[in-house]
């Protein structure tokens, strides 16, 4: 029985990486979804497409709208896709992680109730934004080709079957 991996899908041989990309993309995926649920979005009444106008909030906190819930589950399922190899799981962090530092620059110049507004989001979306945009971008520069601890199930040396970036 071979335990070598393909380049081209997940496997059970997966670097610290790809988890991360995988953890995010099922958050962002959940997170979407959450947004559609009344009860767990607050004014769900008030759940519009987009803009500011929007009154929804994910868990009463994070101001949310249709276009907003499809961003994240777009951003999730771009997660799940690209966690097939390292180096693409360490693109997808550190890209996703610059565009949410991007949202959070965007979000401190453009005012919330204003139409520049359209995704819609609020400081609290904006905070969660600056702390994503940090961890991402630190874990797509920190965490290296290495398997993570107990997904191998090589038994040779150290330094035999490591992936390159």
């Amino acid at each position: 029985m071979s335990y070598a991996s393909s380049s081209r899908g997940l496997s059970s041989h997966r670097t610290s990486t790809q988890i991360a990309a995988i953890v995010f993309g099922v958050i962002f995926l959940a997170i979407g979804v959450l947004g559609f649920i009344p009860g767990i979005t607050t004014n769900y009444g008030a759940l519009y497409f987009a803009g500011y106008t929007s009154e929804a909030a994910l868990l009463g906190l994070f101001q949310v709208s249709v276009l907003h819930n499809v961003v994240h589950m777009l951003l999730g399922f771009i997660g799940l896709w690209m966690a097939r190899t390292h180096s693409s799981a360490r693109t997808y962090l550190i890209g996703a992680g610059v565009l949410y530092l991007l949202l959070f620059i965007y979000g401190l110049i453009v005012p919330l109730n204003g139409a520049g507004n359209f995704v819609p989001f609020n400081w609290a979306d904006n905070w969660l934004h600056l702390g994503l945009a940090v961890v991402m971008i630190i874990l797509g520069f920190v965490l290296g080709p290495e398997r993570a601890r107990g997904s191998s199930g090589s038994r040779g040396s150290p330094g035999e079957g490591s992936i390159p970036n």
